[in-house]
């Protein structure tokens, strides 16, 4: 069959995309100057538009139930036009493809030297009827070929960043014969690999990102989404092709569907794609470049310091601990002091049980919030304060508010002792912008931490039921930072949810940090941490050093080293320190501030030598972040339980010592060799390099 053949170049990247003779449109990507032959072979059935519509055909080859990919209404969607816009260094590519009912709009954008590019799908209704979607994919790749070579065997794999409470970001590989995903040996039953996560925790197990790794070719195709309520990513096979497709999911992975009227529209939320010639994290690199960092480390060059007073109460915060906390704390280097949760808890049920009314307790806090506020104001310190705001808690008022609650077949929504507030209606979002915007801004507060501590599950009633309930409902939870931000322009907001579990582009583009874990003071901190440098930006990415008033001198520098791999967090026993433990620390805050520049804008690169467990943990971790050209470089090096102590590190010999932290000779740089020595299990040490 003949087919023919569009390309666009976006820095080292090629475009290309391939109509057969009928009309049909595939989509590939390709390293620049690594064309794949293959990619002639772009079949129908994987249309760079994946979408099913109520009353499709399913597909066959043992796919029902299975998957949607291939469904009757891609396999009929045909080429209408496509072209390229370029305005000043950007270039965007629209590909329009109908089957008459429906028109499919699969845009790509990139700039001309970036490496990598967004993607997204419109979808219009053309005819005079309602027609309901049931699959709507971000993205569709093909064009992915692996070597039928023996000795190949294993080369190509899947790659993906896992996460659970306490243990984010742990990276696997997975070669595609152990997925089952070799093409049979008649070509015939549809292999497919199809993961992701429901309900309002976006990185509940998955990060929303996954990569395929092919070692034989040297290179990686990458695809992230910007997902933050239920999402699916999908690895295909039926032919020698793989294909890889993701983003809401559909009606049988999350009961996600939607109605579309006569000529209305819907447009998917955004994917983030790359290739390039290396492995798995030289991809996560390049799309670590699409994630911004904050306006303010931006234009300062400074990343702050937090006292989060969380592991200091334990949930019982009161005006006398912060008191006493602040005549500590008012002559350190710190800026923002964070009072967590609690401060509203009534006397049995702690601060689990009565979020959602946010009526301060006079007896933690006799004189109010303000007069908290202002002295910690007046130690030179910003004010924060902990909110669940999406939550009404079971000894609230608010728990019984059922108009302003969401709720499942008529029954409102209960997760142990929680209920969630409905943020899709007016009502609702009045309610909070008096208890919480107000409340911060007529209190002196001018940082927010906002968290979210279990999940809604699969969704909540709506007219297309509970999947688009639940997409609809995260939305208005992310408009409602937005009008946050409206209202109150100097607000900082950091977005917790247990920890890490909404570390996902759409929530930290609306807001400034995000809390890396719950791993408050466990060993395994430096670990979770380093994973997430293939995630997130580290300048948004609070770490915890939970300071106790035993700890020795390598208790605190382990813990105080994990901090350089992010935005400083301190908590603990902080009245409780003799002069030298705070020596330490205030070493440590002075390295950090050092590090700034390249903490803010460095490339990560991950050397862990580890054991399987992260509970248990063996072996040796080194960090190594380099600013552009490598003017700047920063080491850090942990032990764990391990025979070896000393780690050796090549550098350009233009490089001197800057500045140090550990103990005292554990760094010697000398013939363009580093070498850090910890004689110590479970301790850590850090340098800076600037040439």
């Amino acid at each position: 069959m003949e087919m023919r053949r569009q390309e666009y170049t976006v820095g080292d990247m090629l475009l290309i995309y391939t109509e057969d003779e009928s009309g049909h449109m595939g989509f590939s990507l390709q390293p620049e100057g690594f064309d794949e032959p293959g990619t002639s072979l772009l079949s129908a059935q994987d249309s760079c538009v994946q979408v099913r519509l109520e009353g499709d055909d399913y597909p066959n080859g043992f796919a029902n139930g299975h998957t949607f990919h291939g469904s009757q209404t891609a396999a009929m969607l045909r080429l209408k036009e496509q072209f390229a816009v370029r305005e000043n260094r950007k270039i965007t590519v629209h590909t329009l493809l109908s089957d008459g009912r429906v028109e499919a709009d699969f845009v790509l954008w990139g700039y001309e030297d970036g490496d990598w590019i967004e993607a997204s799908t419109a979808i219009r209704n053309l005819t005079d009827e309602p027609v309901r979607l049931e699959l709507l994919s971000s993205f569709c790749l093909g064009g992915i070929f692996p070597s039928l070579t023996e000795k190949d065997a294993g080369a190509m794999r899947v790659c993906r960043l896992r996460s659970r409470w306490s243990a984010e970001g742990r990276m696997e590989k997975i070669p595609l014969e152990e997925l089952q995903l070799e093409k049979s040996w008649a070509g015939y039953g549809v292999a497919a690999e199809r993961f992701g996560q429901t309900g309002g925790m976006p990185v509940r197990k998955f990060f929303p990102v996954t990569g395929i790794e092919d070692s034989a070719s040297g290179r990686t195709w990458c695809a992230r989404l910007a997902v933050p309520s239920s999402w699916m990513m999908e690895v295909y096979r039926r032919t020698e092709e793989v294909v890889i497709s993701g983003g809401l999911p559909d009606l049988d992975f999350g009961h996600w569907r939607k109605s579309l009227g006569s000529g209305e529209s819907f447009t998917t939320p955004a994917a983030v794609l790359t290739v390039c010639r290396g492995d798995f994290d030289e991809s996560l690199r390049r799309m670590m470049h699409h994630e911004t960092i904050t306006k303010e480390a931006e234009e300062t060059g400074k990343l702050p310091v937090i006292f989060n007073e969380y592991c200091s109460t334990w949930g019982n915060p009161s005006q006398e601990s912060v008191i006493k906390t602040l005549g500590v704390l008012k002559e350190k280097d710190i800026d923002y002091f964070v009072i967590d949760a609690g401060w509203y808890a009534n006397e049995h049920g702690g601060w689990e049980m009565n979020m959602g009314d946010w009526i301060v307790n006079r007896r933690l806090f006799p004189n109010g919030l303000r007069v908290c506020a202002d002295a910690i104001r007046q130690a030179g310190m910003i004010p924060g304060l902990w909110f669940e705001l999406e939550i009404a808690g079971r000894d609230s008022l608010a728990f019984h508010k059922e108009d302003m609650l969401l709720k499942r077949d008529g029954h409102v929504i209960t997760v142990g002792s929680r209920r969630f507030f409905d943020m899709r209606k007016e009502k609702t979002r009045s309610y909070l912008h008096e208890r919480v915007t107000d409340a911060l801004k007529d209190n002196g507060f001018g940082y927010l931490k906002i968290d979210y501590n279990d999940s809604l599950g699969m969704g909540c009633d709506d007219e297309d039921g509970i999947g688009e309930g639940l997409r609809k409902q995260i939305q208005c939870s992310l408009s409602f930072l937005r009008e946050m931000k409206e209202k109150y322009p100097e607000l900082k907001i950091e977005d917790c949810s247990s920890g890490g579990h909404r570390l996902e582009t759409s929530f930290m583009e609306a807001t400034d940090f995000v809390s890396f874990s719950d791993a408050h003071e466990e060993k395994e901190i430096p670990v979770i941490a380093a994973n997430l440098h293939r995630a997130v930006q580290p300048s948004r990415s609070e770490i915890w050093a939970v300071i106790r008033a035993e700890d020795d001198d390598r208790r605190l520098r382990y813990s105080l080293c994990n901090t350089f791999l992010g935005v400083m967090c301190l908590s603990g026993d902080m009245d409780g320190l003799d002069r030298h433990q705070w020596q330490i620390i205030e070493d440590a805050i002075r390295f950090y501030r050092n590090s700034s520049g390249v903490i803010i804008n460095g490339e990560s690169y991950l050397h862990q030598n580890i054991g399987i467990s992260y509970r248990i943990l063996t072996g040796t971790q080194v960090v190594i972040r380099k600013t552009a050209a490598d003017r700047e470089v920063l080491v850090i090096f942990h032990r764990f339980r391990s025979d070896e102590g000393a780690a050796a590190i090549p550098v350009d010999t233009e490089y001197t010592i800057a500045d140090s932290f550990g103990e005292e000779g554990c760094w010697e740089l000398s013939s363009g060799m580093l070498t850090g020595k910890l004689k110590d299990d479970y301790s850590a040490a850090a340098v800076l390099l600037r040439k």
